[in-house]
C-alpha cells in the first residue's frame, strides 16, 4: 500500500546525515539536528487557486530541502516519511 498525498502535499523520505561523531564519542540522536534533506516519493495534484489547479513544481525523485519544522512525519511500512506542502520545500537539489 502507498502513500498518496492530497492536494499539495508532498511525501518525502528522509535522507539521514552521516552519524555524527565528537572525538571518540558519538552524538546521540536527541541531540541531532532534523534532517532538512529528502527525495520526493509521492506528489499530490497540485494546489487550487478558485477553479484552476496549478500543477505541482517538484516531481517524483527529486531531491529536495525542506524547512526544518515543516510538514507531518508518518511511519509507514517501517520507514519514516515526512508529509509538507509544496511551498515548505526551499530548493530542488540538481
Amino acid at each position: 500500500m502507498a502513500l498518496k498525498p492530497i492536494g499539495d502535499r508532498v511525501v518525502i523520505e528522509l535522507i539521514e546525515q552521516e552519524q555524527e561523531k565528537v572525538g571518540s564519542i558519538y552524538v546521540p540522536d536527541t541531540a541531532k539536528e532534523k534532517p532538512q534533506e529528502g527525495k520526493v516519493i509521492a506528489v499530490g495534484a497540485g494546489r487550487r487557486d478558485g477553479k484552476d489547479l496549478i500543477p505541482m513544481t517538484v516531481k517524483v525523485g527529486n531531491i529536495v530541502l525542506f524547512n526544518k519544522y515543516g510538514g507531518t512525519e508518518v511511519k509507514h511500512g517501517g520507514k519514516d516519511y515526512l508529509i509538507l506542502s509544496e511551498s515548505d520545500i526551499v530548493a530542488i537539489v540538481e
